[in-house]
């Protein structure tokens, strides 16, 4: 099993601090969440109705033409190997891991490259993966770049997958628009901007003859019926939507400021987190847990990812820092 962040009952058996002290910073994921609606009871009686407008409601939320719902974008990512003969795919590194578990379980070769400007790595792949903004690092790829390289994979039968869970706070960088193209992939979820990850919504943004391809593979009822409804209503709810990007920027920068000033700066980051890459990692994690802090610890490229804290529960961390 790879690790992932939000695992908190692994710090309660470590550091044998009950859960509710503990401040959660793991998982880069929006602590103040889309808010939660009355679900009516015929919801939960009901099999979930994929004629409900949910598939209209995203597809005009990220500007695309075509788009097939998934539970998160775990079944999407852990999906499309198994649409490719075996192929060599070239990824971002680092990167969230489990797309590179999952190419490897098909019987893929995985080889990694650091930048786009690796041609040699890149120009050798069949299909090209990249996180944007990436996790962990937060690193940013230009539109136009990411549409170059489709338009290079495209013309010997490969693919492009551009993963863009981090990418609702800044929606000027997204390629979903393009997401009719053949051999691009773009996925999307409700988890990090909205704050709705345990209600498992995600969408795969492709042209409409693979799109097919997937939800046969899937299967029907990808998503609960009452995770459809809160879905709906986030997505059509652009006012909190305005407000929230605005919001997290705002965080971000403290957050941004608040590390360095307890000299930890960050490298990078995004709207939902900071990434400070040093060899203190390990240290420095421990030392923050010993506070009831929790943070992301990445060891083949020592760094920490730090999300944003609740509203309530900036001291908590700046108590933590003080005590480095």
């Amino acid at each position: 099993m790879l690790e992932h962040g939000g695992n908190l009952s692994a710090a309660v058996a470590q550091y044998k601090i009950p859960l509710e002290y503990w401040l959660d910073l793991s998982t880069g994921i929006n602590p103040c969440h889309y808010p939660m609606p009355e679900i009516p009871a015929h919801i939960w009686r009901n099999l979930p109705n994929d004629e409900d407008g949910l598939i209209a409601t995203a597809a005009q939320y990220y500007g695309c033409q075509s788009l097939i719902p998934t539970s998160g974008s775990q079944a999407a990512l852990q999906t499309l190997p198994k649409l490719r003969p075996l192929s060599k795919v070239a990824m971002l590194n680092p990167m969230y891991q489990e797309h590179a578990h999952a190419w490897q379980r098909c019987g893929h070769q995985v080889i990694r490259f650091s930048d786009l400007n690796d041609a040699d790595l890149i120009s050798n792949a069949d299909v090209v993966l990249v996180c944007n903004p990436n996790n962990p690092t937060g690193k940013q790829f230009a539109p136009q770049d990411l549409l170059q390289l489709h338009a290079t994979l495209t013309k010997r039968g490969g693919w492009l997958i551009v993963d863009e869970a981090f990418m609702d706070a800044t929606p000027e960088y997204s390629i979903a628009q393009h997401a009719h193209l053949e051999g691009l992939f773009v996925l999307r979820s409700l988890g990090k901007f909205f704050g709705l990850a345990g209600a498992r919504v995600g969408f795969l943004l492709a042209a409409p003859a693979q799109l097919q391809q997937i939800k046969e593979e899937l299967g029907p009822w990808t998503i609960a019926g009452a995770s459809r409804y809160i879905a709906m209503l986030a997505l059509q709810d652009s006012a909190w939507q305005k407000n929230t990007r605005l919001t997290l920027a705002n965080n971000s920068l403290r957050l941004a400021s608040l590390l360095t000033q307890y000299g930890l700066k960050p490298t990078a980051g995004t709207a939902l987190f900071q990434y400070i890459a040093t060899d203190a990692a390990n240290h420095l994690h421990d030392k923050l847990a010993r506070q009831g802090v929790w943070v992301r610890k990445f060891i083949e490229q020592p760094a920490l990812r730090f999300g944003l804290p609740d509203d309530n529960r900036w001291q908590q961390l700046e108590q933590a820092l003080q005590n480095l």
